[in-house]
């Protein structure tokens, strides 16, 4: 059967125009004019493997173009307050509803956001307090940690205090002279530094040490102060007051790198010694509900809360109640019992992030909408999967559509009607492979439907480790006081249901020792101008050469520098400022988005200028740098499954699963190493699962260490170890269940984890299990 399908546009227009959402001629990024009908008020699962465009047809064209009929609803005064939105290239759309959108973006970096807040949970919880809390302390606003009359006074409401460090600071055993003072522009020879030594205020030639008490207060915390050096009238300020006021002060993002680092050392932050990280006052603090308070309540796991809520019993306050108790099992039933309400957000993965959004829409009375969720089963273990199905079924139930990119089989088998694309990723996919029901999936002969039923087999024979890694007493989070042996130069999958105590063990034990590397997927720092060239280094090589070729500076050849097109200062597209409405980028009109003067852009490697190397994809990059450093890291690049990203893609435009593989590629080819791997199955289509193994073998065989936290029955049963955490999640989780090869784990372990494994790879159920 041909790997793609070129739908007939006739048939499509005869369907029921009612029934389906129409995409005529979609080619958003790399869609090759799709035109797909999909079925509404149905549940809809989009395959195809990673880049295959996916997620440019279901988010970036029919999710935003929904988003973006909606904002034009607005005035433009309104308008000017929301995102400005361009119409997605797509041909038609029709009978779009309006479209809710339930990804994997953090909820925020923001300290004060929490889930309780992020959920509603704890402003119900706060009302609760106000009605039936004694002594009594006032309005609801009188326990929120976001307000005035409620917040601690001493960390703000944050439950955090900065502590300074003041060894990060400077090296006490110095003079000024020698170079005492640690922070950043703030060395020998820099203008604050003669501010210090030139003041007359201090011995510049005393090691800071023999300060006397006066002097030393002086020198760190002095207010702004005038002093006199030489003719000219200045300002002192202590290096504490002026650091935290100059450098502090900023947003970590604003900041740049070298500073962050030095902020990450230098300012700790501790638990708030006046309210104990509860972010209340003492008032708020003081009132109680059948003896628990409103911070005993936020500590609480979600579980544990929704049995004592349901023990109040308060006709004055009934409605609120219902209304909290649902949210709180709407929590627990969707696998989040484990969590908190004073769970700050930024720390919940992206799987936890998209969950706790779902938890509002539960129990909406919204119908006959959109709802678009991006791999909902990300982060879960094969026995939480099967609750996200009830509740995707549980919308689609209410009368409403359901979109779903994923990959995970147990979900494209609810589906009532799958749309794969492909055949590959990249320039070699964006095209329709097949639409229809998944009986007609497992015959079409797409790569989705010859690996719906592919299974990995357990290892004939495991390898034998070559030492181990010792974990001692690690009581982080919810672990409790476990030990245990890592071995060294095999594979091991650490495993678990959702909050079983995993990335807390792994992470929390091994993160910082010497020879470890975590590769996770946390977002990577950079700006519009960061892509994969620049930041696994390869930019490097490719400007030598073209340099060398040329007989030119290796300067030229960065759009960050000298050589970049003046008008769009190298970034290939123009933002402009249009007043009432957010900017909007535009390509340059000069460079035609090729970012590089007309100059550079005459400079030839190989019959190709410096901006078409950059739009190549990692494979035909492979194929035109056949040697040299530059070859090297396209090689891990590709091995990496990588292939299909351009060069110049901007990072932002990443997922979790690729920016973790980004991360691998650069650490690749350190032998003796230890790897740490997040769940790397993130975004990885069946297909491209095996193609994982076959890599982390790699890495084992060269001699390293491979510990991967991961779900993902394939992993398991290619592991030569297995740890199990559990046997629940939370308080009912952070224990050792399993520890051993998957073979014993299958024959005689009676935890969720065997029971999953045993279905996946076809073995019975033993009977002492």
């Amino acid at each position: 059967m041909p790997a793609t399908i070129s739908p007939d546009i006739s048939a499509l227009e005869a369907a029921d125009s009612h029934d389906v959402i129409q995409v005529r001629g979609a080619r958003e990024n790399n869609l090759g004019g799709v035109s797909v009908d999909i079925p509404k008020r149905r549940l809809t699962v989009f395959t195809g493997v990673s880049g295959s465009g996916k997620s440019s047809l279901v988010f970036d064209t029919i999710a935003a173009e929904s988003q973006r009929l909606i904002n034009e609803t607005y005035t433009a005064f309104v308008q000017n307050f929301m995102p400005s939105l361009a119409r997605p290239d797509v041909d038609a759309l029709r009978n779009l509803s309006a479209a809710i959108i339930v990804d994997q973006e953090r909820i925020g970096a923001n300290a004060r956001s929490t889930v309780g807040t992020a959920t509603d949970a704890h402003t119900m919880l706060r009302i609760l307090f106000s009605r039936l809390g004694r002594p009594y302390a006032g309005p609801p606003s009188a326990f929120s940690f976001n307000r005035a009359e409620g917040m601690c006074p001493t960390c703000e409401g944050l439950g955090k205090a900065s502590e300074i460090d003041l060894d990060e600071f400077v090296d006490r055993s110095l003079s000024l002279n020698q170079g005492a003072v640690k922070v950043p522009g703030y060395g020998v020879g820099t203008w604050y530094w003669q501010l210090m030594a030139k003041s007359g205020l201090f011995d510049p030639d005393l090691p800071l040490k023999d300060y006397p008490a006066e002097g030393w207060e002086q020198f760190l915390y002095q207010p702004a102060t005038k002093v006199k050096i030489g003719t000219s009238n200045l300002t002192f300020e202590g290096l504490v007051s002026k650091v935290r006021r100059n450098l502090l002060a900023k947003d970590r993002e604003s900041m740049q790198n070298h500073v962050r680092v030095f902020a990450d050392r230098a300012v700790k932050l501790v638990r708030c010694p006046s309210c104990d990280g509860a972010r209340l006052n003492a008032a708020a603090l003081a009132v109680r509900i059948d003896g628990v308070g409103i911070a005993d309540c936020s500590r609480m796991q979600i579980s544990e809360l929704a049995q004592f809520v349901g023990g109040i019993k308060d006709p004055t306050v009934g409605p609120m109640l219902e209304g909290l108790r649902g949210t709180l099992e709407s929590m627990a039933d969707i696998g989040l019992g484990y969590l908190s309400l004073d769970r700050e957000s930024s720390t919940l993965s992206g799987g936890e992030a998209q969950r706790v959004k779902l938890v509002r829409h539960l129990g909406s009375s919204l119908t006959d909408v959109t709802y678009v969720f991006d791999e909902p089963t990300v982060g879960l273990h094969p026995h939480d999967i099967q609750r996200m199905n009830e509740l995707l079924l549980q919308l689609r139930g209410k009368g409403n559509t359901v979109l779903v990119v994923e990959h995970k089989p147990e979900t494209i088998q609810i589906a009532d009607y799958v749309v794969d694309l492909g055949p590959g990723a990249g320039q070699a996919g964006g095209r329709l492979c097949y639409a229809g029901d998944l009986k007609g999936l497992r015959k079409s002969g797409t790569l989705t439907g010859r690996y719906l039923d592919h299974r990995v087999g357990l290892r004939d024979q495991v390898r034998q480790p070559t030492g181990q890694l010792r974990i001692e007493g690690a009581s982080l989070h919810n672990l409790q006081n476990v030990s245990v042996d890592i071995p060294l130069g095999v594979l091991t999958v650490v495993t678990g249901v959702a909050g079983s105590g995993k990335s807390s063990l792994i992470h929390g034990s091994l993160a910082g020792r010497d020879g470890v590397i975590v590769a996770g997927q946390d977002p990577i720092r950079g700006s519009r101008r960061s892509n994969p060239a620049t930041y696994t280094g390869l930019l490097d090589p490719i400007r030598a050469e073209f340099a060398k070729a040329n007989k030119v500076k290796p300067g030229l050849f960065s759009a960050n520098s000298v050589g970049a097109c003046p008008t769009c200062k190298g970034l290939g597209v123009v933002y402009t400022d249009l007043a009432m409405m957010a900017e909007v980028a535009s390509l340059c009109e000069d460079c035609n988005g090729a970012r590089f003067t007309p100059e550079v852009l005459g400079y030839l490697l190989r019959g190709k200028n410096i901006s078409q190397v950059l739009n190549m994809s990692a494979t035909e990059a492979r194929s035109f740098f056949d040697k040299g450093p530059a070859r090297a890291i396209l090689d891990r690049l590709v091995a990496v499954g990588l292939g299909y990203l351009g060069l110049g893609q901007p990072l932002t435009t990443l997922s979790g699963g690729e920016r973790q593989r980004l991360k691998l590629a650069i650490h690749m080819g350190r032998n003796g190493t230890t790897y740490i791997l997040d769940e790397p199955t993130t975004g990885l289509h069946l297909a491209d699962v095996d193609q994982l193994l076959t890599l982390l073998d790699q890495l084992v065989d060269e001699g390293n260490t491979v510990i991967v936290i991961e779900h993902h029955q394939a992993v398991m049963a290619h592991a030569d170890w297995l740890i199990d955490l559990g046997p629940g999640a939370g308080h009912d989780g952070g224990q050792i269940v399993f520890t051993g090869i998957p073979a014993d784990l299958i024959e005689s372990s009676a935890s969720l984890t065997a029971e999953h494994l045993r279905l996946y790879v076809g073995a019975p159920a033993t009977a002492d299990v």
